[in-house]
């Protein structure tokens, strides 16, 4: 199987999205709950059909505006049901809906979502995905593990010398900042 860097090489989707995003530290709250909501919406899917829906799903949950997703209602979310623009998946909206909220709340306890990140930051894969669980819908394995690498905060995103991982640890993504052989040894 190959890497996501060599599948990523001159494809018109995933180069600059490989290139300028995946693995890079990301620290906005509506770039972290756009990034979470990507991945939602690709499981089951492939990744392709999500980066053709990208701007479509930035419109149909306003920018990713926290407070304006965690208020949708039963209408907003057919609305979104219909929109073919979205994944039109009932359970992935409403993990969506869901999971605004929870980012919502964080603000109070943490200062927002990298701050509750940042919180548990280093842990290994399994307890992130222990803590995911516990926190968010539609988050397993996969999602977050996904999300996380691909926002900087577990290695992995890119393989060793490409050019790309390289831009993305010169800018000191989470990962890099765990103790010596933290991740070779969870």
């Amino acid at each position: 199987m190959s890497s996501y860097c060599a599948h990523a090489r001159e494809h018109p989707l995933h180069q600059p999205f490989h290139d300028r995003e995946h693995g890079f530290p990301v620290r906005g709250e509506a770039a972290l709950f756009e990034r979470l909501i990507l991945e939602i919406s690709q499981a089951g899917l492939n990744w392709d059909l999500v980066l053709k829906k990208r701007e479509s799903l930035r419109r149909a949950y306003d920018g990713y505006d926290v407070d304006r997703v965690a208020a949708y209602g039963e209408a907003d979310q057919a609305r979104l049901l219909a929109d073919p623009g979205v994944i039109r998946n009932r359970l992935k909206i409403r993990a969506a809906v869901h999971n605004a909220g929870v980012l919502r709340d964080l603000r109070g306890s943490h200062g927002g979502f990298a701050g509750w990140l940042d919180a548990h930051h280093p842990l290994p894969k399994a307890d992130w995905v222990r803590l995911f669980r516990k926190t968010f819908t539609f988050t397993g394995g996969e999602i977050t593990g996904e999300f996380l690498m691909g926002t900087g905060y577990l290695p992995g995103a890119h393989d060793p010398g490409c050019p790309a991982g390289e831009r993305a640890a010169a800018l000191a993504p989470p990962w890099t900042t765990a103790p010596a052989g933290f991740y070779s040894a969870a």
